[in-house]
């Protein structure tokens, strides 16, 4: 059961059933929105209060909302998707509301009660069911967030105000191109994260900070860049912002690494369902690091077969080329690897009701 009664508005101008199947027909990536939003609001001494479910719009800040000056904000990513019987489901809810509570402990925000995040969740995702995708491939992309709504300039003290809003998304594939490899630069101008700080908190501030290296690889030719340390720039952490795993050997020797969670990296939930799956393909994993030196080396003795980013919006992102200010290397054949074409397989199986669930992962909506 909820903990707070939602108060719901529903929009006065909805999108027509034309208009919803021509932007379904062609969603792109995060350029459109559903009709409805929801928001709840927090304060100190009082907890959550307030959840509405209202027509998407604006919503009004004053200036000095302390987002606006020193970042007090955190976000989440999932999707809804529509199984081929009609059942609307999401993937692992529970685990984005976790991860979202770990995140608000490094910011010092309020968590969320899961099942509150779940509710409003499903509640956005039932009123607007008719712009969850039918094409396969496609889903509807949930944004849940939160940020300090404080009206104050000093920056001794956290925020003590804040609002959690949830909106959704129609989205395509999230390469327009296609599952095809991508190119990787190896970052040593910028990094990521550092120990102590809030790598592994999903805020935006970590995003806006990428966006000088992302940029730095697309000069030099790239469409991802690779994160290394901050101490040695050595050990390699995450590739754009997803999780790296990398795959050992062929057959029966197959194996996988991806580096360990450290404080720096982001606990993907694509990652953590990858940890779990492959064992039960008969593929083992293990969580280590490994250095650019142990990377370039391992692909040019055959070692290293495939590797692969992998994470909510791409789900896996096959990579095929690395290059860096002093070297570049091609990893297998450049093209998409077997492993990492069968886990695909398997995990958007599972999403999408064509494969068996035997993990509780799928959550069913309607």
């Amino acid at each position: 059961m909820s903990t707070l009664d939602f108060d719901i508005t529903l929009s006065e101008r909805p999108a027509s059933a034309a208009e919803r199947a021509g932007i379904l027909a062609d969603p792109g990536w995060g350029r459109h929105f559903t009709d409805h939003m929801v928001t709840i609001r927090y304060a100190a001494g009082k907890g959550w209060y307030d959840a509405r479910l209202e027509p998407y719009g604006p919503i009004p800040m004053d200036p000095a909302s302390q987002v606006f000056h020193y970042s007090q904000e955190l976000f989440e990513g999932l999707k809804a998707y529509r199984q081929a019987d009609g059942t609307i489901v999401t993937f692992r809810p529970h685990a984005n509301a976790a991860r979202m509570n770990r995140s608000a402990q490094r910011m010092a925000m309020p968590e969320i009660p899961e099942q509150l995040f779940v509710d409003a969740l499903e509640l956005l995702v039932r009123t607007d069911r008719e712009w969850v995708p039918t094409q396969e491939g496609h889903s509807l992309y949930l944004r849940p967030f939160m940020f300090a709504t404080t009206r104050a300039l000093g920056v001794n003290q956290p925020a003590d105000e804040f609002l959690f809003v949830v909106i959704a998304s129609p989205s395509g594939n999230y390469y327009a191109r296609g599952i095809k490899p991508v190119s990787v630069w190896l970052s040593t101008d910028y990094t990521r994260a550092a120990p102590g700080g809030t790598g592994e908190a999903k805020t935006g501030g970590n995003y806006a900070a990428s966006f000088a290296g992302q940029a730095q690889a697309v000069e030099q030719g790239c469409d991802q860049v690779v994160w290394l340390d901050a101490a040695e720039r050595r050990w390699v952490e995450e590739v754009g912002s997803m999780n790296l795993i990398f795959v050992y050997g062929s057959g029966t020797t197959t194996r996988l690494l991806t580096p360990a969670l450290t404080g720096t990296l982001l606990p993907g939930i694509t990652r953590d369902s990858m940890l779990k799956l492959a064992p039960d393909l008969g593929i083992p994993v293990e969580e280590g690091r490994i250095s650019v030196d142990e990377w370039q080396s391992g692909c040019e003795s055959g070692e290293i077969t495939e590797v692969f980013g992998c994470g909510t919006a791409a789900v896996i992102s096959p990579v095929g080329h690395v290059k860096g200010a002093d070297r570049e290397w091609k990893i297998g054949d450049g093209g998409a690897g077997a492993v990492s074409m069968r886990l695909r397989e398997e995990l958007i199986g599972i999403q999408y009701g064509a494969r068996p669930d035997p993990y509780g992962w799928v959550h069913k909506i309607v």
